[in-house]
């Protein structure tokens, strides 16, 4: 009897307990004059393997897919007519055992996202279940041996394959948001890269396949944040760590810790956002990357400036600047590319607007602006430029300003973007005169094309 896999995940991905979806099957038989006293010992009985007897599988499809807003069948959760789920077979090495649960709830996390990618996503994870990945990763135990023995061998050809997709989408991404890209690399997870993390590898080809297979998943992780799926994304950036965790990639993990506290500020958890930039700074020390370091200060910088911590803000601002000028592109991994000339900048220069420096603030979002940049950092730039100027009473040049966003934005699907877009024109709406108005139904204009 294997561990049913597929409940696992789906559970997870509802955030709702053992004992909740005991309750639940006890609470629908009970509308149907049937009386069920199972509890969460049943719940882990059935994660175990052991598959319930009559209409619970049933209720079981009902209540996690209204739950996740889909429709599931009796093999989504592992309990199809032949009542066995499914499970990798092969010998892991070291204490893998944990390691290979998380491959196969990972994986069943790929396959739902690529089944039914239009549903609506899991729920945030709150509390305890939302900083325990960042806890683990942080502390021991650490992977002893990822060997593992399997249907495919994945050799160096492999690795470098993924290593070279995941340039491939992230190009993507940027090029035409994470709406239209999710898909795509979703896809390769689920066709390529399960295959190959149940396949055979030693303990050094082993680190390096989950090396890259994690910064595939951070990207996937990006395109759903992108696309406004929170929840999804979340889940995503906790594999992408735990996967940095299996490699031994220290720097790794560090950015995957970044993307989570970008996500934070985003969701306004500043406290949280400050707390995982400490983890990192922490945990790698004078071994972390000057890029990231730049980004986590910046970033640091804005949760400091929204609690109103002016002098901590300014000292995260100060180690931000000291670290971009110790930045070599050639010494930096491949997912720091991100920060380019000007992020520093547009990162400071939010920081300084949350605390009404509008001067200073308007020279970094100058600077910023003008620097060179993919398609969709300067849209962000140009919107915090918009901000700025707006601010400062400068409403016609915001007013060209927006003119000049909308245009970069053009051909991007990006929820993210509309977002901000659409704050630009709310800010640009409250501001009278022609140009503001005409600028507002510019971004009005390109917002009506659906994604």
């Amino acid at each position: 009897m294997e561990p049913n896999r597929q409940l696992e995940a789906l559970l997870d991905q509802s955030a709702m307990s053992r004992a909740g979806l005991a309750s639940r099957i006890n609470r629908m038989a009970g509308e149907s004059d049937t009386t069920l006293r199972y509890d969460h010992t049943a719940v882990a009985r059935w994660l175990k393997g052991q598959r319930p007897r009559g209409r619970v599988p049933e209720l079981i499809c009902q209540i996690l897919g209204d739950r996740l807003a889909r429709t599931l069948t009796l093999e989504d959760i592992g309990m199809g007519a032949a009542g066995a789920p499914t499970g990798p077979a092969g010998r892991t090495g070291g204490d893998a055992g944990g390691l290979r649960r998380f491959v196969e709830r990972a994986a069943m996390l790929w396959r739902s996202d690529r089944l039914h990618g239009e549903a609506p996503g899991p729920p945030l994870l709150t509390g305890g279940a939302s900083v325990a990945p960042v806890w683990e990763w942080e502390n021991p135990p650490d992977d002893v041996d990822v060997s593992h023995r399997g249907a495919v061998a994945v050799t160096d050809t492999e690795v470098a394959m993924l290593h070279a997709a995941r340039g491939h989408y992230e190009h993507l991404y940027r090029n035409a948001g994470g709406v239209a890209t999710r898909p795509r690399v979703v896809g390769f997870l689920t066709g390529e890269v399960t295959p190959l993390l149940r396949g055979s590898y030693d303990d050094r080809t082993g680190r390096r396949l989950f090396r890259w297979a994690g910064s595939l998943v951070a990207v996937c992780g990006i395109c759903a944040y992108d696309a406004d799926s929170q929840g999804l994304a979340q889940r995503y950036f906790h594999q992408a760590l735990r996967l940095a965790k299996a490699s031994g990639d220290r720097v790794f993990g560090g950015y995957a810790v970044a993307l989570l506290v970008n996500q934070a500020l985003f969701l306004g958890d500043n406290q949280h956002a400050i707390a995982c930039t400490e983890a990192v700074l922490r945990t790698e020390g004078p071994l972390l990357s000057p890029a990231l370091a730049t980004d986590l200060y910046g970033m640091q910088a804005k949760a400091y400036a929204r609690l109103g911590d002016r002098d901590q803000a300014h000292r995260c601002m100060r180690l931000a600047e000291a670290s971009s000028a110790r930045i070599r592109p050639e010494e930096e991994p491949a997912e720091t590319g991100y920060v380019q000339p000007g992020l520093v900048e547009v990162r400071l220069a939010e920081a300084l607007l949350v605390l009404g420096d509008l001067e200073a603030a308007g020279r970094y979002a100058e600077r910023a602006a003008r620097a060179p940049a993919h398609v969709r950092g300067r849209v962000n730039r140009l919107a915090t430029l918009i901000d700025v100027e707006l601010r400062s009473g400068e409403a016609e040049r915001a007013a060209a300003t927006a003119a000049e966003m909308v245009g970069e934005a053009r051909g991007i699907e990006s929820q993210r973007l509309r977002g901000r877009m659409r704050a630009v024109r709310d800010h640009l709406a409250r501001h009278p005169g022609r140009t503001t108005a005409d600028a507002a139904e510019l971004i009005d204009a390109a917002l009506r094309v659906p994604l």
